[in-house]
């Protein structure tokens, strides 16, 4: 079975070197007039990719409380080690599950048909916290998921077809929906960054060009970009998208200006930037073995915070972390650590790890386990403190 961790190196060389709705949805796409299958490339399914296949955890699920916080005024925080529940894309497990500091699970959501939906990989919550954006790097496709009735309401991008035209993608990462309705998403192998809107299904905004890699897959936003594999809108609209090539991290208005961009210090392989709490500073994983978290002053390119792990204690080293946030009223720094399959909370002052869940290094499904985790958000919507069932 191959690994992304093998995948990502092959990548890195390369660069180096110079249900039934779903599935008529998709054959409608496949005949619209400018978009015929000729444009696109048929990617072969392995093992890896089916992961574990059509899995839940099993565990009873609460009641949906109302949403009444948003990202400006969330619900009560748990406090530390974890202020509020996370919501993970489960990658091999095919999944979205949410849990909560108790280490509940409190929400879950398994593939509903793997021929269009299969290694989630990174997940958001809209602004009004009732609907999240989905995408499948390896399955070349995006997806909004309507959070109560767990239904997959809108798709972008044809299932193992890859391509550069029409509504083809090709390894799409990270996956927002903007303040007005819009997807914003990074399509790395395109070397693009689109804004989509669901609406008209039309591509509003496209940064970097796709086509000629040797050529326009390079550090020069925003008409060119090297691999940009993150894409984060920041509170006032502007985007922080990460390259993988020479590790840029870019802050870009929606206009297409650059304000900044900088080389992400210490970061071989920058995934997700976001930015802190309080926005002066960038947040970054750096996707590597062993990996590491960085937090820099863009204005400075001075390393504020950084976690290595210690080599004399194996259980504290990364492997492969493909996203890192610091964490609202406790200033904590969760990251989820892909190929240990486990996401972990470190405490800010003593680098300690103080909250976990998934077993490391042990894949599964059932209750307390993870496969491959990928992308996560935080649900300061609803107020899950009160749900039934809490310990």
């Amino acid at each position: 079975m191959q690994s992304k961790s093998t995948a990502a190196r092959a990548f890195l060389r390369a660069l180096s070197c110079g249900a039934v709705l779903g599935a008529l949805a998709f054959s409608a796409l496949a005949a619209e007039p400018g978009n015929p299958r000729r444009e696109a490339t048929p990617v072969a399914v392995t093992p890896e990719m089916r992961g574990a296949g059509i899995v839940s955890s099993g565990a009873p699920l609460p009641p949906i409380p109302p949403v009444t916080g948003n990202r400006k005024a969330p619900v009560a925080s748990w406090g530390k080690p974890l202020p509020y529940p996370i919501l993970i894309a489960d990658r091999r497990n095919n999944r979205l599950i949410e849990i909560a500091p108790d280490k509940r699970i409190v929400w879950e959501m398994p593939s509903p048909d793997l021929a269009y939906y299969r290694g989630n990989e990174d997940v958001n919550f809209s602004e009004d916290g009732k609907r999240l954006a989905v995408s499948e790097e390896d399955n070349y496709d995006l997806h909004i998921v309507d959070y109560e009735t767990r239904a997959v309401t809108w798709t972008y991008g044809v299932p193992d077809q890859r391509g550069a035209t029409g509504r083809y993608l090709n390894y799409p990462d990270d996956a927002h929906l903007l303040s007005d309705g819009k997807f914003l998403t990074a399509d790395i192998r395109n070397c693009r960054v689109l804004i989509i809107d669901p609406q008209t299904n039309e591509i509003t905004t496209q940064w970097g060009t796709p086509g000629n890699k040797a050529k326009n897959c390079r550090h020069d936003p925003p008409k060119f970009l090297g691999f940009p594999n993150g894409a984060t809108p920041t509170d006032n609209g502007d985007i922080l998208v990460s390259e993988i090539r020479e590790s840029w991290i870019s802050r870009i208005t929606r206009a297409g200006k650059v304000v900044w961009s900088v080389k992400a210090p210490n970061v071989r392989y920058p995934s997700d930037a976001f930015p802190t709490v309080d926005g002066r500073h960038v947040i970054v994983a750096d996707f590597h073995k062993p990996g590491r978290v960085v937090i820099f002053d863009p204005a400075t390119r001075k390393v504020v915070w950084q976690y290595d792990g210690d080599r004399k204690r194996p259980e504290t080293l990364l492997d492969h972390p493909s996203l890192a946030r610091e964490l609202p009223d406790t200033g904590d720094v969760i990251v989820v650590d892909d190929l240990r399959h486990r996401i972990i909370v470190l405490d800010r002052q003593t680098k300690e790890i103080i909250w976990q869940y998934g077993v490391t290094d042990t894949p599964g499904h059932a209750p307390g386990y993870l496969f491959y985790p990928d992308g996560f958000d935080l649900d300061v919507f609803r107020d899950w403190k009160a749900a039934p069932g809490r310990k």
